[in-house]
């Protein structure tokens, strides 16, 4: 068996305070994207999302964010999907960003919405044409037969659309992370970590420290 207790990795590369941090949570975001793009961090807006049912049972998966502001955090999905179902029954969500390189991490609660149609439709006709026809022929979720399957689905509307645009599916596009809570981690030398949380008081966020 392996011998993970004795597994330790020191985190040195920076440190964080409550005088550092910019008083918007969202510049604070940006300014720590940025930062991960600049690192060349692999899969920077990689965003694992957890979910929960009506009955409380957990779920959790990673989906890419595409659009952030101070409206908050927006990712894509099938309308049909567990996720997608889950959020519906249930808006509460958390979400989490992780930079290994960086010692970072940044943890968001919230509540979840659907964007506009306006606002799918500019970022579908964004994405590249096979991507396009692959929200038409993944029912995401549902147990498929095998992948040759779904490639002959794929063929089937690659002729479909083969003339002129494809268009939005109306089972797909995009929900936004409201965000209530913000938190930003940076590692620390003997796991003493500095955790700094941004907690939505009205129009304003409130910024406080916590524990490691």
């Amino acid at each position: 068996m392996l011998d993970l207790q004795s597994m330790r990795s020191e985190y040195k590369r920076a440190q964080l305070d409550e005088e550092s941090v910019d008083a918007n949570p969202f510049l604070q975001f940006e300014k720590w994207f940025g930062e991960a793009l600049s690192a060349k961090s692999l899969e920077p807006n990689a965003m694992v999302l957890a979910t929960a049912s009506v009955d409380s049972m957990p779920n959790i998966r990673t989906v890419l964010l595409k659009i952030f502001d101070e409206k908050g955090f927006v990712f894509f999905t099938n309308y049909t999907s567990q996720k997608a179902k889950e959020i519906e029954k249930n808006p509460n969500v958390a979400a989490q960003f992780l930079w290994f390189d960086l010692e970072r991490q940044v943890r968001i609660r919230g509540r979840c919405e659907r964007v506009s149609h306006a606002e799918s439709l500019a970022y579908f006709m964004k994405r590249s044409r096979d991507s396009q026809i692959g929200a038409w022929v993944s029912e995401q979720s549902t147990v498929v037969s095998s992948r040759k399957m779904i490639l002959m689905v794929i063929e089937k509307m690659r002729e479909k659309f083969k003339q002129g645009d494809v268009p939005l599916p109306d089972f797909w596009g995009g929900y936004r992370i409201i965000p209530e809570s913000i938190e930003f981690w940076q590692g620390r030398e003997s796991r003493l970590h500095d955790r700094i949380l941004y907690t939505k008081e009205g129009e304003s966020w409130n910024i406080s420290r916590l524990a490691p």
